[in-house]
């Protein structure tokens, strides 16, 4: 139990590092106040460009990773670290690090929506089925141009990659079935409001520069 307390708490704080926030201030201003008020990669980049908008992506990426790689490392400190075990804090802490980032505590509960945190926690979890949502997200983006869309499709994609790589015994558990059903709900949740201006017709396209 203490052991999947600690990669909780690890990962939630690891995730609610507010890179893109921090990002905004390095540049003189408070993004949550410009764009769509984010402080995703997504409204970092459409206002401050690629030079702020990629790092922040790869900050967001990488602490979903690290919460994976240093949870296994909680995990199988023990003699007798199980796979349901391993898998269990795994899932604790990339869930944690994604409610972190989405509900930052050094933002007032406030944050991000959790996609590139996201990735970063599947390429920890299941690299096969990050590839396939990675894959589904860019051809939903080049066809239609929409940031919010791409996500939720990749969202929806990722518990069925996961239930058919169990089935293929690729995954050693159900419980990153679980897991992704859970990540699903928290990326499609925090893109409500993205989903009513689709519906409306009203989102914004991420044009080429």
């Amino acid at each position: 139990m203490l052991t999947i307390l600690a990669a909780a708490v690890l990962g939630y704080f690891l995730g609610s590092i507010p890179a893109g926030y921090i990002a905004g201030r390095i540049a003189g201003l408070d993004i949550r106040t410009v764009g769509s008020g984010n402080i995703g990669a997504t409204n970092v980049t459409r206002t401050l460009g690629k030079r702020f908008g990629y790092p922040v992506f790869a900050f967001d990426f990488a602490k979903g990773l690290a919460a994976i790689i240093l949870s296994r490392l909680i995990a199988n400190q023990g003699d007798a670290a199980s796979a349901n075990l391993v898998d269990l804090c795994a899932a604790t802490a990339g869930g944690a690090a994604v409610l972190g980032h989405s509900y930052s505590i050094w933002l007032g509960l406030r944050g991000g929506k959790g996609v590139a945190t996201s990735i970063g926690v599947l390429f920890g979890v299941a690299w096969p089925a990050a590839l396939i949502v990675c894959a589904s997200w860019i051809l939903v983006f080049q066809i239609s141009r929409y940031v919010s869309l791409a996500s939720i499709v990749a969202a929806i994609t990722l518990p069925i990659t996961t239930t058919a790589l169990f089935l293929m015994e690729r995954l050693k558990t159900p419980i990153l079935i679980y897991f992704s059903f859970f990540l699903m709900l928290i990326v499609v949740l925090r893109h409500r409001s993205n989903l009513s201006r689709l519906l409306d017709r009203t989102e914004p396209r991420f044009e080429r520069k």
